[in-house]
């Protein structure tokens, strides 16, 4: 089971990392080398992230399928803008220039929502809305694949130490309440580090809408693609990021304080990529297989 810390512990040690790093800034106008733009990048009246966050001049959001993850994605839901993200047990994160808004979807009232947990969240809730059951299943820590199919049967989960196995627990059903009691299972179990071995490699210059940025370990970090945009003439290409974080805290759409076309990322980062609470590398890109 993951490392999980202590409430008071985390919120010291966050806020004094953060306290450094100045003010909560909301971005506006924003650049690529000389190209400056006069469209403000944050449209505060808008309710989901396409509508909220406008691309930079010269950017156009790329194709996404009709009901894809991608679309998913860019439709998140967003709570009015200038809302703090909130802890599971309804504190308020301050918001210290990391995040430019918040996703509007509940997280549950324990300590279990965190950053790799947000991430297969959203890929298993837009299978779930799809009706592709599936495809829902995640690895615990040790490597136990856990298929929602199972579960839906009225099946549950032992666990002794290290020893994880199915029993019959009642009649099958699928109910969102199911879902979530699913999905809690997989936030208790797994994180990180399962989900690191779990996803595939993907280079750079082949990100799009769902991949991943993720370093295993106790702990470790994930944060999400959930936009991409690209410039037709030059193909260059941009992205935003999503992140839930410790403790478990609702979803945020991550500020880039790196460049003025914030909460925007350039994919050209190089070598290491800057989020406001953890450093990536290029080498930690990942996507969600069948």
């Amino acid at each position: 089971m993951k490392t999980r810390f202590v409430l008071l512990i985390t919120c010291s040690l966050m806020f004094q990392a953060c306290a450094q790093t100045g003010g909560n800034s909301q971005a506006t106008a924003g650049s690529i080398g000389d190209d400056h733009t006069e469209k403000p990048i944050i449209n505060t009246e808008g309710n989901t992230l396409e509508a909220r966050i406008n691309t930079p001049d010269g950017f156009e959001r790329v194709p996404v399928a009709e009901k894809s993850f991608g679309q998913y994605l860019r439709q998140l839901p967003l709570k009015p803008d200038g809302t703090m993200v909130r802890f599971y047990n309804g504190l308020p994160k301050p918001n210290f220039n990391v995040y430019t808004a918040v996703v509007d979807l509940e997280i549950g009232e324990r300590d279990l929502h965190q950053c790799a947990d947000a991430v297969m969240r959203l890929r298993a809730e837009h299978l779930w809305n799809q009706k592709e059951y599936d495809k829902i299943h995640f690895n615990f820590t040790n490597g136990f694949r856990v298929d929602y199919s199972e579960w839906m049967k009225g099946k549950r989960i032992a666990v002794k130490g290290n020893d994880v196995s199915w029993y019959q627990a009642g009649s099958p059903s699928n109910t969102y309440k199911d879902f979530w009691k699913y999905m809690e299972i997989i936030f208790s179990y797994a994180g990180t580090l399962s989900l690191a071995k779990e996803l595939k490699p993907v280079k750079t210059d082949q990100l799009q809408i769902g991949d991943v940025f993720v370093q295993g370990g106790s702990p470790g970090h994930a944060v999400i693609v959930v936009d991409v945009a690209t410039r037709p003439e030059t193909g260059e290409k941009i992205f935003l990021l999503a992140q839930s974080y410790m403790p478990a805290q609702q979803i945020q759409i991550l500020k880039n304080r790196n460049e003025d076309i914030s909460p925007w990322y350039s994919a050209d980062f190089g070598e290491v990529l800057e989020t406001p609470e953890w450093t990536f590398t290029n080498k930690d890109l990942k996507r969600f297989g069948e």
